[in-house]
């Protein structure tokens, strides 16, 4: 219901939201096994829910799976370590078929 308040406040005050899913210069980026994790937790109500994104670079030009799950953390900086972790999870599980699609971009 916060979630839903907090939405419509901000539509009628002009502010988008954006800024809150926005990954912050303070986000440590973290390379894991010749890949690239990027914590950008997401607000929600008083909560901060796991969400990033899993990066390969590649010569032709990067790919990457952005990934956002349930778990809802009261700090940013606990959603940031769990988001991290939460990649790392990913990558182990899913390994190199992660991106076997081909596509730029997609979910993870």
């Amino acid at each position: 219901m916060a979630s839903f308040v907090s939405r419509i406040l901000k539509s009628l005050t002009g502010q988008s939201g954006d800024e809150e899913k926005r990954p912050s210069e303070s986000d440590k980026t973290e390379a894991y096994k010749g890949l690239v994790i990027h914590p950008a937790p997401e607000r929600e109500g008083q909560q901060w829910r796991i969400a990033g994104a899993i990066v390969q670079q590649c010569e032709d030009g990067d790919r990457e799976r952005t990934f956002t799950r349930a778990d809802t953390f009261s700090t940013r900086e606990e959603a940031v370590t769990n988001s991290v972790r939460k990649g790392k999870q990913i990558i182990d599980e899913r390994g190199p078929k992660l991106f076997d699609d081909g596509k730029a971009t997609g979910r993870a």
